[in-house]
């Protein structure tokens, strides 16, 4: 008989007490993720602010090279992500660097993609991982805020071109007035960094999902009603003429780097794969959700570079919702740009969270008695409203750091080569060579076999279209400035 338990002569139903929640075999919470997230999130973490370049990546690459350059980066980042996505349970490879050789962890997770590579390469390579990470995430809030002020210039402008006609004197701006939009952005970013953990806001991710498909759909509706209601499809094979083969070879430097940003994903890849259920097992639903992910991405990249390229030709602007290609309906033009903002507000606190929490952390290790470092005051900033924990090494640092993200953005303030440089920056190191040597390490592929072969092809493929449009985007950002 099952024993029963009585308070106050009432039996005591053990079946109505709560279950416990189930666990996973790392003692966590159990995933629930299936397919259709997976492909949710792949999707959300690839489509952003770099699919607005597309058009003038294709228009610079012509219309073979250009659709053709998308599609092999769709195939390296598939390629890519199959290779993380074996690493997501790391077996220990005995005698492997930072890896104890016990049978107990043989199956152990890594969460993340930093915590892979720690697994899996060892300390040194982590710093590197960690450090160009790190210089992503900054260099992303440098390009949104540049993108933030030319959205904002782009409504004003569009609202004066249907209040006083195409080309209306009036309606021209000069830096100061994008500049002004930068510190406007600066300021706000300031106030949202100071909003304790908005990093873990769920609704963050929606809002910012629901822009990004928003305005990129609005940018290839547009590019498609132009294209079909002027009957005549611009462009040329050989893309965008050049007075020199050197400003030719600069220029598609410059649009591989763009097409580079627009696409991985790899750097979120295992924290996609983290939120999947075990079964069936988390890597073979995320190399089928990568295909349905990856196909769907390509052809709507595809659509948005294509159709934005065949309305404009090689007058395709730098980013097709602001270079005033379109200016009607005015009102939708606006909308898009908003969306845009709005996507970005939470864009810029997502990617900098990171940095702020990591940089929280190490101080707090390193000066564990320090009042300015640790201590918090409460403050009543506004009547009425609770106390806030005001910290004063926060306050500091993420001042300086908004302010110098804007800062940078006010001296480098050109769209489509500052996002190819950051395309390109991450483009072998994080996306192929990393992954490259990991699934070496998880697999246990000797030197100088076929798959060793194949491998380190890709790898050095890779390099030298990454170098090619580091260089090429490199040489944009510098010409811009000197000749600013």
């Amino acid at each position: 008989m099952a024993p029963s338990s009585h308070r106050g002569g009432q039996p005591l139903d053990l079946d109505a007490a709560p279950a416990a929640p189930a666990l996973d075999d790392d003692g966590r919470v159990a995933r629930t993720g299936n397919l259709w997230t997976c492909v949710a999130h792949i999707i959300t973490g690839v489509i952003g602010a770099g699919v607005l370049a597309l058009s003038w990546s294709v228009a610079q690459l012509g219309w073979v090279a250009g659709p053709v350059a998308m599609v092999c980066f769709a195939a390296v980042t598939y390629v890519s992500a199959v290779l993380l996505s074996h690493c997501y349970r790391s077996p220990a490879a005995p005698g492997g660097p930072d890896l104890p050789s016990s049978e107990g962890d043989k199956t152990r997770r890594n969460y993340t993609y930093m915590g892979a590579v720690r697994a899996l390469l060892g300390r040194k390579h982590t710093y590197v991982c960690g450090s160009l990470q790190y210089l992503y995430l900054y260099g992303i809030g440098v390009a949104y805020t540049i993108t933030t002020a030319t959205c904002l210039g782009a409504i004003k402008k569009a609202n004066c071109y249907h209040d006083h006609g195409r080309g209306a004197a009036r309606c021209t701006s000069d830096d100061r007035e994008q500049h002004l939009f930068m510190l406007l952005f600066g300021v706000a970013q300031l106030v949202l960094s100071f909003i304790p953990n908005f990093h873990s806001m769920a609704w963050l991710s929606v809002v910012a999902a629901v822009m990004s498909f928003t305005y990129s759909g609005i940018g290839l509706g547009l590019g498609l009603s132009k294209t079909i209601g002027d009957g005549v499809i611009r462009g040329s094979v050989a893309g965008v003429p050049m007075h020199t083969p050197m400003q030719k070879m600069w220029r598609v430097s410059q649009a591989i780097g763009d097409i580079a940003f627009a696409y991985p994903y790899s750097i979120v890849l295992l924290e996609i794969q983290d939120t999947l259920r075990s079964s069936p097992p988390e890597g073979d639903t995320l190399r089928k959700g990568n295909v349905i992910a990856m196909l769907a991405t390509t052809f709507f990249y595809l659509c948005v570079g294509c159709f934005g390229y065949a309305a404009f030709g090689d007058a395709a602007p730098g980013n097709l919702l602001t270079g005033f290609g379109f200016y009607e309906p005015y009102w939708l033009v606006d909308f898009a740009n908003a969306c845009i903002v709005l996507h970005i507000l939470g864009g810029y606190q997502f990617f900098s969270q990171q940095i702020f929490t990591v940089w929280d952390r190490w101080l707090e290790a390193r000066f564990p008695e320090s009042a300015f470092v640790c201590r918090t005051y409460a403050v009543r900033l506004v009547p009425g409203l609770p106390r806030y924990g005001l910290n004063l090494q926060r306050v500091c640092f993420r001042t300086a750091y908004v302010a110098s993200t804007t800062a940078l953005a006010v001296v480098f303030p050109y769209f489509n080569e500052v996002l190819g440089l950051l395309g390109a920056l991450i483009f072998w190191p994080l996306i192929i060579y990393l992954p490259v040597e990991m699934y070496c390490v998880q697999r246990r592929v000797r030197a100088w076999t076929p798959t060793w072969v194949a491998l380190q092809a890709f790898n050095v493929a890779c390099f030298a279209v990454g170098t090619f449009a580091f260089v090429g985007c490199v040489q944009g950002v510098v010409q811009k400035r000197l000749a600013s």
